[in-house]
C-alpha cells in the first residue's frame, strides 16, 4: 500500500509508526507533507518515510490519502489537490467535516472514508470509528481497518454515529485523566506519596479496562467479583453513587457529542 499523509501533527506521526512497526507498510511506502516544513522532515527523519514540498506530490504518489489537517485547513488542502485524487481514497480524521462536504471538495470519483481517532493512538491504544462514504466498499473498510487497527481498536458505523463516538472515545481520555488524578488525590488524602498514588491510580485503570477487553465480560460483572458484602469496596461505590459519578459521565459523553454536532452545522 502506497499511503500519504497531509498533516504532520501526533495524530499522523502516531498512525505513520504504527503502520510501519506493524508492518502494513515499509518507509519507502510512505509520503508526507505539512504547511510546516519542520514538522514533515522531523517526521520523516524518525521514520524513513519521503518528504514532500507540496500535497500534490503526496497524492501523486499515493494510492491511499490520509487528511490530517485542522477542519478549517480542509477545503484549501483539497483544492489543491483536487485534480490529483481522482479514483483515490481520501480518509479524513477532520473533526466537524461531513462526508458530503469531503466529496463536494474532493471530487466524484474520490473513495471518501471519515474517521474519528483518538489520542491514545500514540500509545497504540487507540480507539477508532469510521463512516463510509457514497462510492465505499467492503475494500476501503478493509483499508481503513488495516490503517488504524496498527495502533488500537476500530468500528464502523454510520456518519450520523460519529457524533456519539466523538462523546465517547474522541473526548473520553480527558475523562478517565480527571478520574486518575482524583484517585491520586485520594490516595494521597489516605497519606500515600504523590509519585506511588498517581502510579498505582494509572495502572488500577488500565488493568481494569484491559480485563473488561480480555474476558469480554460486562463491567456490572467483574465489579461484583471485587465487591464483597459489607466491604470496602461497597462502602467506596456508595459514596460514587450519592456522588452521581455515573450520571456524570453519562452527560458529559452526551454533552460532548451535541457539541460536535453543534460544530458540525456551523
Amino acid at each position: 500500500m502506497k499511503i500519504g499523509f497531509i498533516g504532520c501533527g501526533k495524530m499522523s506521526s502516531a498512525l505513520v509508526k504504527g503502520l510501519l512497526q506493524k508492518g502494513v507498510v515499509r518507509p519507502e511506502q510512505v509520503w508526507l507533507s505539512d504547511a510546516v516544513g519542520t514538522a514533515v522532515e522531523g517526521l520523516a527523519k524518525e521514520t524513513g518515510a519521503h518528504a514532500m514540498d507540496h500535497n500534490s506530490e503526496v497524492v501523486r504518489e499515493s494510492e491511499v490519502v490520509v487528511l490530517c489537517v485542522k477542519p478549517g485547513d480542509v477545503q484549501k488542502a483539497l483544492q489543491e489537490v483536487s485534480s490529483e485524487l481522482g479514483g483515490k481514497l481520501l480518509v479524513s480524521i477532520a473533526a466537524g467535516v461531513s462526508i458530503a462536504t469531503l466529496e463536494a471538495a474532493a471530487g466524484p470519483t474520490v473513495k471518501v472514508v471519515r474517521v474519528m481517532p483518538n489520542t491514545p493512538a500514540m500509545v497504540q491504544q487507540g480507539a477508532s470509528a469510521y463512516a463510509l462514504g457514497t462510492l465505499g466498499s467492503e475494500a476501503e473498510a478493509g483499508r481503513v481497518e488495516e490503517i488504524f487497527g496498527a495502533v488500537g481498536v476500530v468500528g464502523r458505523v454510520k456518519e450520523s454515529l460519529l457524533d456519539a463516538v466523538t462523546g465517547l472515545s474522541g473526548s473520553g481520555p480527558a475523562y478517565v485523566y480527571l478520574m486518575i488524578e482524583a484517585l491520586a488525590d485520594g490516595g494521597v488524602l489516605m497519606g500515600l506519596p504523590r509519585d506511588l498514588a498517581l502510579k498505582l491510580a494509572a495502572q488500577t485503570v488500565t488493568g481494569a479496562a484491559q480485563m473488561v477487553l480480555d474476558t469480554g465480560l460486562h463491567p456490572a460483572v467483574l465489579r461484583d467479583a471485587v465487591t464483597s458484602p459489607g466491604g470496602t469496596t461497597i462502602a467506596g461505590l456508595e459514596v460514587m453513587e450519592a456522588a452521581g459519578v455515573r450520571s456524570g459521565l453519562m452527560g458529559a459523553v452526551r454533552a460532548s457529542a451535541e457539541r460536535s454536532r453543534e460544530l458540525g452545522r456551523s
